[in-house]
C-alpha cells in the first residue's frame, strides 16, 4: 500500500473542525485553512495515519469504527487518504490542539468550499463527499 498521507474531514455536530496552518514557507500553503491529517510515519495504514494525527494535532482520540467514510485520491507523489467521521457537538469540549498550526475553529462545510484560504483539493474533495452522502440519504 503506497500512500503520502491522510486528511479527515471532523464534523462536530452541523461544522467541521479545521486548522489554521502556520505561516512558514517550507509548507504547503502556509496560512491556509487545512483539515487534520497529515504524512504517513512507520508504515501505517490510512485509517491508522489519520487518528495519529487527529490525536497529535487536535487531542481527540477517535474509535477506527468513528470514520465512516474513506476514499484514495491517487496522485503523483503517492495516493492521498481521505476520510470524514460525524462526532457530537459536546466533542469540542475535549478538543486539545497541539503545536502544529495557529489554532483551530468550527466551520460550515459552505463555508469552508467558499473561503478563500480553503486549501482547493480539500475544498473539492469536501464536495466529493457531501455531494455522495447527499445521494446516499444521508
Amino acid at each position: 500500500m503506497s500512500f503520502t498521507g491522510t486528511k479527515l474531514a471532523l464534523f462536530l455536530g452541523p461544522r467541521l473542525l479545521v486548522i489554521l496552518r502556520d505561516e512558514t514557507v517550507d509548507i504547503p500553503f502556509p496560512g491556509h485553512w487545512d483539515f487534520p491529517g497529515g504524512g504517513r510515519e512507520n508504515g501505517e495504514t490510512p485509517k491508522e495515519c489519520t487518528l495519529r494525527e487527529t490525536y497529535e494535532e487536535v487531542g481527540l482520540a477517535l474509535a477506527p469504527e468513528e470514520l465512516t467514510y474513506a476514499r484514495c485520491y491517487p496522485r503523483p507523489d503517492g495516493d492521498s487518504w481521505f476520510f470524514a467521521a460525524h462526532l457530537s457537538e459536546a466533542t469540542v469540549a475535549d478538543i486539545r490542539f497541539g503545536d502544529e498550526g495557529q489554532g483551530w475553529e468550527l466551520m460550515t462545510p459552505a463555508a469552508y468550499i467558499a473561503h478563500p484560504l480553503g486549501i482547493p483539493r480539500f475544498k473539492d474533495r469536501l464536495q466529493n463527499y457531501l455531494q455522495r452522502s447527499q445521494s446516499d440519504g444521508a
